[in-house]
């Protein structure tokens, strides 16, 4: 029975997935027949290389959203990280291994203060985070005086290793997706995210705890957002104070494309990671087209809708089926 079990999420994990990655076929296809020099390595190690801090903060969101919650301030919370590492090394002088130490800890702390403010007075994460959202991008503008600050030299070495063309944070990226899928669906943490998803009264009538795992949760999500922080500002080796805007969204998209509900309960780190590689495919295919940049947000958007809707399809044909 138990092999019965396995076996059915095995073909329905192999079948999300495979969806997925045709899709992700189809659209090069297109954009290769579109476009002259699509098709190419230098394309796809371009692609690999833009989107790591992307991955990052989708990951982290992909396991808010599985346990019911969402965080609108990963944007804000990366810029803040970002304004931590160029004023800790330009106007605090310290050395960037330390200055990227802060940052973390910064990322994390927020992270901490959303879960707790959270589950301690049981507000909505939604009104939590958003208030975050602002707090977080007032910090970086505070610390950074409103002005972009240029490192040069001084963290490029975090984005400028590489392998055969991909760059190291890709790889870290690549590995921390692997380690998150494995967390979420062979530990019992992982199944422990998923119940508190998917009915947290009962979790709780069962006799565990929900709030530390939902507070880990968020602790987590800060710690990748911070991660992506660093990324960007050694990728681009400067720290602006409005960097990320727009990131939650972003990373929400990703994990409502890779199939995560958005009603808690569902989720894949890998099927999240199919979406972030959909979005920049598709970005980076109408980037070639030389459409306007109006028209590009106008197609990303209706493909973002098109998930959702057939999310909710896919979830009322589970319901029916069960």
């Amino acid at each position: 029975m138990v092999d019965m079990i396995n076996s059915i999420k095995i073909k329905q994990a192999v079948t999300e997935y495979l969806g997925l990655v045709i899709a992700l076929v189809c659209l090069i296809a297109v954009f290769s027949l579109l476009t002259k020099y699509f098709f190419s390595a230098t394309t796809f190690i371009t692609i690999a290389n833009q989107i790591p801090s992307a991955v990052l903060i989708a990951t982290g969101m992909t396991y808010i959203l599985i346990i019911a919650e969402i965080d609108l301030s990963v944007g804000s919370v990366l810029g803040l990280c970002g304004a931590v590492v160029g004023t800790a090394i330009i106007k605090w002088n310290m050395p960037a291994s330390v200055a990227i130490c802060i940052a973390i800890l910064a990322g994390v702390l927020c992270g901490l203060f959303n879960g707790a403010v959270s589950l301690k007075w049981r507000l909505p994460s939604f009104i939590v985070t958003l208030g975050m959202l602002e707090m977080a991008r007032g910090g970086a503008h505070a610390l950074s005086g409103s002005q972009t600050q240029y490192l040069g030299s001084k963290i490029d070495f975090v984005a400028s290793a590489s392998i055969y063309g991909l760059s190291l944070p890709f790889i870290i990226a690549i590995a921390i997706v692997i380690l998150a899928q494995f967390v979420l669906t062979k530990t019992v943490f992982g199944r422990y995210i998923i119940a508190i998803g998917t009915n947290e009264e009962a979790v709780r009538l069962s006799g565990i705890n929900p709030k530390p795992i939902k507070l880990a949760v968020f602790v987590f999500c800060g710690l990748l957002v911070s991660l992506a922080a660093v990324i960007d500002t050694s990728r681009f080796q400067s720290a602006n104070p409005n960097a990320g805007i727009g990131f939650e969204l972003q990373a929400i998209a990703a994990a409502v494309i890779g199939g995560t509900s958005l009603m808690g309960g569902r989720g894949s780190v890998i099927s999240t990671f199919l979406g972030v590689l959909i979005i920049a495919v598709l970005n980076s295919g109408l980037a070639a087209l030389g459409l306007r940049d109006e028209i590009k947000r106008l197609i990303t958007g209706a493909v973002i809708v098109a998930a959702v809707i057939v999310d909710y399809y896919r979830t009322r044909i589970k319901v029916n089926q069960k």
